[in-house]
C-alpha cells in the first residue's frame, strides 16, 4: 500500500498496466520524457521506453486516430489529451469512429482504448483549459465515461478502463489532483463501472456529484449537519453507465435530491439525472430536484472563476430550498 494523490493514482495505474500487459501503450503530447503537463506520466518513459510511452505532435485528431488504429490491431492504447478543452479537434474521430467501431464491424473490432483528459476549473488556467463538457460524450452511444474523485478510484477505474472492450473517456478533475492522499494498493485492482460510491449516509437530502464536486458536496453536507439536516452524498464515479439504482434507492429514502456539477446547466448530465429521478421516484419525492451547476457561459477568466463554479454556499442554499419546499 502506498499513500498517494489522485494524479499519482493515475500514474500508478499506467505503471501497473504497462508492467503487466505488453499490449498497453501510452501516447500524447509531452507524456514521454517530460512526464506530462501535470506529471501524470512521470517516470514511465524512462522505465518502459519510447516505443511504449510515445510523445506525439500537437495534433489531437492524430493522437486519437492513431490510438484507434492501435486498438484495431490488438494493442491497448491510452491516449492523453492535455486538457478537455483541447479534445474538440479529435471529436470526429471519437464520435464517428471509436464509438461506432463495435457496431460497424458487428463486434469483430471493439476498439478497446482509453482517452484521458484533465477537466474542470479551479486552477486559474487560461481559456479552453477548464471545460467540463462530459455530457457530449455521455450522449454518444458506444462510449463509456468515468470520473474518479479519489486516488483509489483513479487507479482502479483506469485499470478497469484499460481492460474494458469499449472506448472509455477517462476524465480527471484537475482541481483535486493533489488535494488529498489515500492509501492505494500497489498491484492490479479494478473499480467496476456503473457502481456509484456512497460517500456518507443521510436521511433528509441526497447530494449527487462526481469529480471535483464531490468534496464540495461533502463540505456542504457537513455544513447542513450543523443546522440539523442529514445529507447522503453519492459519488457517481461512472457517468455512463450510470448507477441509477443507487441514486433512486437513496432518493426514495431521503425524498429530496440536489445534483451538483460544474458543467453548464442546460443539457448537462444533471438534467438527465433529474428526469430519471422524477420518472422513477416521483411518488417518494418531498420536493422537486434542485441543480447546482456552472452557468450557461464559457468558463470565465480568473476573477470570476470562483463565482462560476458551484460552491458550498450555493449547495447549502439548494439544500435549504428542498427542505423548505
Amino acid at each position: 500500500m502506498s499513500e498517494i494523490t489522485l494524479v499519482q493514482g493515475v500514474c500508478a495505474g499506467l505503471d501497473t498496466a504497462l508492467r503487466e500487459d505488453p499490449r498497453v501503450v501510452v501516447l500524447g503530447e509531452d507524456v514521454g520524457k517530460n512526464g506530462g503537463v501535470f506529471r501524470a506520466t512521470e517516470g514511465l518513459w524512462e522505465k518502459f521506453g519510447e516505443e511504449r510511452v510515445i510523445d506525439t505532435p500537437l495534433a489531437e485528431s492524430g493522437i486519437v486516430g492513431a490510438a484507434i488504429g492501435m486498438a484495431v490491431n490488438g494493442l491497448l492504447p491510452v491516449a492523453e489529451i492535455q486538457f478537455m478543452g483541447f479534445i474538440y479537434p479529435a471529436f470526429e474521430q471519437i464520435i464517428s469512429h471509436a464509438a461506432r467501431l463495435r457496431q460497424r464491424t458487428q463486434g469483430q473490432h471493439p476498439a478497446s482504448l482509453v482517452i484521458r483528459a484533465p477537466y474542470g476549473g479551479g486552477i486559474r488556467a487560461p481559456e479552453l483549459h477548464s471545460d467540463s463538457t462530459e455530457s457530449l460524450f455521455v450522449h454518444t452511444p458506444g462510449l463509456k465515461v468515468v470520473v474518479p474523485s479519489t486516488p483509489y478510484d483513479a487507479k482502479g477505474l483506469l485499470l478497469a478502463a484499460i481492460r474494458d472492450p469499449d472506448p472509455v473517456i477517462f476524465l480527471e478533475p484537475m482541481k483535486i489532483y493533489r488535494s488529498m492522499r489515500q492509501e492505494v494498493p500497489d498491484g492490479w485492482y479494478e473499480v467496476s463501472f456503473g457502481q456509484a460510491r456512497k460517500v456518507c449516509t443521510g436521511e433528509d437530502v441526497t447530494l449527487i456529484s462526481w469529480g471535483a464536486m464531490v468534496p464540495v458536496a461533502e463540505q456542504a453536507a457537513r455544513a447542513a449537519s450543523d443546522e440539523g439536516v442529514s445529507c447522503e452524498v453519492i459519488d457517481l464515479r461512472s457517468l455512463y453507465p450510470l448507477d441509477m439504482e443507487a441514486v433512486i434507492d437513496s432518493v426514495k429514502k431521503t425524498g429530496r435530491a440536489v445534483i451538483i456539477h460544474e458543467a453548464p446547466k442546460t443539457a448537462g448530465l444533471g438534467a438527465e439525472l433529474a428526469s430519471r429521478i422524477h420518472e422513477e421516484a416521483f411518488l417518494w419525492m418531498e420536493s422537486p430536484v434542485e441543480r447546482v451547476t456552472g452557468y450557461d457561459v464559457p468558463v470565465p477568466m480568473f476573477a470570476l472563476e470562483d463565482a462560476f463554479r458551484p460552491s458550498v454556499e450555493r449547495v447549502g442554499a439548494a439544500v435549504q430550498k428542498v427542505m423548505n419546499f
